[in-house]
């Protein structure tokens, strides 16, 4: 019989056909630190809209360091007038000859040091507050909840996946790419995308394709194809079928022709 499961299509000698797989991009919501989750405002399968509300760890610690930040910012103020006020002093000192040219240098310097205290305790007010904002986790873009790894009250690692997301806009489709066909596929080239289920075709581009080759994936080719190299390749969907789960087959038709001649045995083949 023919073989013909994923290169070139049996049907058309005009396109070459990919199949593959749709895809969401997939968004990962990370714990800034180690806290306690203190509520989970979606539920899985849920579409969010970009800056829901996704995850809430508990505040309280953060909250405490950023009063004390704040409080640090009233003494630096309360140092930096006190400083303005001795150097005016140690000016008019100066001008009638009671103080020092160091004094007054000093006075100056104090000054000085005073600014640059408070402009740090101002810088650590802001890291605070960012920090206490952290803590509650939103939603960058409309997408769909995939899955949700912890529960409320879990204390959860630094860095841990609070929450995963899958794009919406412009899904894409994983194929691979042979090599005979590298040359003539870039980057922006309109194709034909047939999704399982779904009635009628739809419009895809390629998005990027991969500098270095691979094997051809075990679940792609049969064992003597595997040798060959290609290049995966991500196809997005421009239009329609933005309901699809990820996971659907889809085949893309590239705009040319099989090289049948440069394949050979590889594209056209009987097996018994």
């Amino acid at each position: 019989m023919i073989f013909c499961a994923v290169l070139p299509s049996c049907r058309d000698d005009r396109a070459v056909e990919l199949v593959g797989t749709l895809e969401r991009t997939p968004i990962e919501l990370l714990a800034p630190i180690s806290e306690t989750i203190i509520e989970i405002s979606v539920e899985r399968g849920e579409e969010v809209e970009s800056g829901q509300s996704i995850v809430r760890l508990d505040p309280t610690l953060a909250s405490v360091e950023l009063r004390r930040a704040e409080a640090a910012v009233g003494r630096r103020r309360a140092e930096l007038r006190m400083g303005e006020h001795e150097l005016q002093r140690a000016r008019k000192l100066r001008q009638t000859s009671v103080a020092s040219e160091q004094a007054l240098e000093r006075a100056e310097l104090e000054k000085k040091e005073a600014e640059a205290d408070l402009r740090q305790a101002e810088a650590d007010v802001e890291a605070a507050r960012k920090r206490l904002l952290d803590l509650e986790l939103h939603a960058p873009g409309k997408a769909v909840v995939d899955q949700l790894p912890y529960e409320v009250g879990e204390r959860v690692p630094a860095g841990a996946v609070l929450a995963i997301l899958l794009r919406i806009e412009r899904p894409w489709v994983r194929v691979w790419l042979p090599e005979p066909y590298l040359a003539q596929t870039r980057p922006g080239l309109e194709v034909e995308i047939s999704l399982d289920g779904w009635p009628e075709p739809v419009t895809g581009q390629i998005l990027d394709i991969a500098r270095e080759p691979s094997f051809t994936p075990h679940f792609a080719l049969t064992e003597r194809e595997r040798a060959h190299l290609v290049y995966e390749t991500r196809v997005e969907i421009v239009d329609g079928a933005a309901e699809i789960r990820p996971g659907v087959p889809a085949t893309v038709r590239l705009p040319f022709a099989p090289a049948r001649s440069t394949l050979g045995d590889w594209l056209w083949q009987t097996t018994d």
